[in-house]
């Protein structure tokens, strides 16, 4: 498998002969705006007038979009795929490509959307010899911010590969961990954070717990250096690895960068 880490969640993936585009936010830079608009409040009220996405694609969109077999959207959630004012999402995908989404209300937004092909996630789900099993995940400590999910990616000729989406560590990410045993795991691991909602994605204590429950993977971690409630940035999280002794058990690729496995 490669696996190319774009923009904030968003990454590309190419396993068993198919070419996946996960989470695709790719608007410009500063075009979705910031919190200071919104119902939601950044623990750091400096924070909720910095405009999102923080930082560039690494390459053009045609670049990223060329080739792609499917799109998984693992919620419907602004910094996970572009949103439009009218409630319409993916502008500027091809509509005739296959997504696959979290649940029948994320599949709805998608057709309301115009795209012709599209499967909600379950246990048998795929395409071609790719098999993409749906996992839970929870996101937020006091209040979930809305449904999310991870993936688990299947096929005869790869390693077992773990999205585990924006989710924080609790015991069905275990519980995954335990029943798929991955050799490879996504993490989104920038600790964003917000006032009632909690902390709502990863920690450097939840990659901890992460390789502590599935030691003989390795883990990759993504959505840093691009939202404004984000706690850690890349610097922090190598401070953090390397005092936790996670350097060899952990990758954290730049925007661009490709890893193979």
């Amino acid at each position: 498998m490669n696996i190319q880490q774009l923009r904030n969640a968003t990454v590309r993936i190419e396993y068993g002969g198919k070419s996946f585009l996960i989470d695709p936010w790719l608007m410009d830079k500063g075009a979705m705006g910031c919190f200071v608009d919104t119902p939601f409040r950044c623990v750091d009220p400096s924070k909720e007038t910095i405009p999102m996405p923080m930082c560039d694609l690494p390459m053009p969109v045609n670049d990223i979009l060329r080739g792609v077999d499917a799109y998984i959207i693992t919620h419907v959630h602004p910094d996970h795929v572009d949103m439009e004012a009218d409630g319409t999402v993916g502008k500027v995908l091809d509509k005739n490509i296959p997504v696959f989404v979290q649940s029948p209300e994320d599949a709805q937004i998608l057709l309301r959307s115009g795209f012709s092909e599209v499967t909600v996630l379950y246990e048998n789900s795929g395409i071609g010899d790719v098999n993409l099993i749906k996992t839970p995940g929870r996101h937020g400590t006091k209040i979930p911010c809305g449904p999310s999910c991870g993936v688990v990616f299947q096929a005869p000729s790869e390693k077992t590969l773990y999205i585990a989406g924006d989710t924080i560590w609790y015991d069905a990410v275990r519980h995954t961990l335990e029943q798929f045993r991955p050799d490879v795991i996504i993490v989104n691991a920038c600790a964003a954070e917000l006032r009632n909602e909690g902390r709502l994605i990863m920690d450097d204590a939840d990659v901890a717990a992460v390789h502590m429950a599935c030691p003989e993977a390795t883990i990759v971690i993504s959505h840093m250096d691009t939202v404004a409630h984000a706690s850690i940035t890349r610097n922090d999280m190598r401070q953090f690895l390397h005092k936790r002794g996670l350097e060899t058990a952990t990758v954290m690729p730049d925007d661009g960068e490709t890893l193979s496995f």
